[in-house]
């Protein structure tokens, strides 16, 4: 074969760019069902921190703009901290409307961590504006909106609203328990965000719960049961 005759191979970033606007057109699929239902405001609603022990739970909700797709939208989970960042960047940047809301530690104890989730949910949503057609919820029930909200389970995964809420409750949880590992260093929370690893255990072991630990946590506090 001749060099005149050889194919012409596109560039690997022309693939990439045309395979990541396929990925986002599959993940927008719900999203696009529910536009031809006559849905015109579609939210996605998700939060971050529940399994935590310490800081509050953070939810975000978002209505994106299904004529400009953002580039790297996923489960905030498959993402690195860097790539969360530039994507909340422009999330926030091309979005129709988002909000974010964070329920405290003290509130989490008393009305425990799913109605603490609602209300994180709900408040997030209430703040929308305009006022979304629809809402659809990471896995959680949420009613006494004047619009449907669905529930999905692992919506992150599922559909691109949601998934683009998840970035925005990550990034700003994550920068929330970096302002708390600045005022209570000795628990580590700017690495770990107040999950249950081995550094944050052996740190409340040491020094006991901070006033933003959760206390009704079986591993912040052992139940008396646990040590017979």
């Amino acid at each position: 074969m001749t060099r005149a005759a050889q194919p012409v191979q596109p560039a690997r970033a022309m693939i990439e760019l045309f395979v990541e606007a396929y990925r986002l057109h599959l993940l927008r699929g719900l999203e696009e069902r529910l536009a031809r239902c006559g849905y015109g405001l579609i939210a996605g609603v998700d939060e971050v921190g529940r399994g935590s022990l310490a800081g509050p739970v953070v939810a975000a909700a978002v209505v994106l703009d299904g004529r400009c797709l953002v580039p790297g939208v996923d489960d905030s989970k498959c993402l690195t901290a860097p790539e969360r960042e530039r994507a909340a960047e422009a999330i926030r940047s091309h979005a129709v409307a988002f909000a974010v809301a964070a329920i405290p530690p003290d509130v989490i104890d008393r009305v425990n961590i799913l109605e603490a989730t609602r209300l994180a949910m709900g408040e997030a949503l209430t703040r929308l504006r305009p006022a979304p057609d629809c809402a659809v919820v990471d896995a959680v029930r949420l009613s006494g909106f004047r619009f449907p909200c669905i529930p999905l389970v692992r919506g992150d995964c599922f559909s691109y609203a949601v998934a683009a809420a998840s970035i925005l409750a990550k990034v700003e949880r994550d920068r929330m328990m970096v302002e708390l590992g600045r005022e209570y260093p000795q628990y580590g929370f700017a690495a770990h965000k107040g999950y249950g690893v081995a550094e944050h255990l052996e740190a409340l072991a040491a020094y006991g719960p901070s006033p933003v630990h959760r206390l009704t946590y079986k591993p912040v506090l052992p139940r008396e049961e646990a040590r017979c």
